[in-house]
């Protein structure tokens, strides 16, 4: 049983892993690949109102994909992409990465060769995604401006979705890690946490949701 004290620490999460930006037109859109979909189906979506003229999805495959996402995560988003309607012409595959940061440094080098130039990005991720990726790309590529975008949805939908509750809270514990540890590696820039955040996240780390944590010398 999850408690009501920790249902209510992982909405604190959920709230501050969103950066709740407004979508607006950018040179392009990079969708990071992963498990979900809905991050597919929220880049189409930007597609269609006219936010971006040109996609970019990334990622390989991982041990939580490499069964539903044979092909890769890029591979995968780009037919879902091409299911709703999408242009080939309009979809660029990067099929390589294996994290946020190569996910970043090697969109961007995709880009570059194919002498696209970008000024803005439309970043969209996972809902407790968004500012850990923003908070990267912005470390990797400074004169860029980034506009983090995912999929709208209450928290308890998108458990639901998953199907696993313990899950999704343990991933929303390791993005709070990461967001902590990873501003002094180099990895990511620092972002202020509200101390109500940092309480709730020690609260979940004390009552077990530890799986996604990673060793606090751990490098890309």
């Amino acid at each position: 049983m999850i408690s009501e004290r920790s249902w209510a620490d992982a909405q604190l999460l959920w709230d501050y892993h969103q950066m709740h930006h407004e979508p607006r037109p950018c040179s392009v859109a990079i969708g990071l690949g992963s498990h979900d979909l809905g991050v597919a189906d929220t880049t189409v979506d930007l597609y269609k109102r006219g936010m971006m003229p040109l996609i970019v999805f990334t990622g390989a495959t991982s041990p939580t994909t490499r069964d539903r996402m044979p092909r890769g995560e890029a591979v995968h988003y780009r037919e879902r992409a091409l299911e709703l309607g999408v242009p080939s012409s309009a979809v660029l595959v990067e099929a390589n990465a294996r994290n946020t940061g190569e996910n970043i440094n090697f969109s961007k080098t995709l880009l570059e060769e194919a002498g696209v130039d970008v000024s803005s990005v439309l970043l969209v991720s996972k809902p407790y995604e968004e500012r850990r990726a923003y908070a990267t790309a912005c470390k990797l590529w400074p004169r860029v401006e980034f506009v983090s975008a995912s999929t709208v949805v209450a928290m308890g939908d998108y458990i639901a979705s998953i199907g696993d509750a313990s899950l999704v809270i343990d991933m929303l514990v390791g993005s709070l890690q990461r967001l902590l540890i990873y501003p002094d590696q180099g990895f990511m820039i620092s972002q202020a946490v509200p101390e109500v955040v940092s309480d709730a996240y020690l609260r979940l780390r004390s009552q077990g949701f530890t799986n996604r944590l990673v060793p606090e010398s751990f490098k890309f």
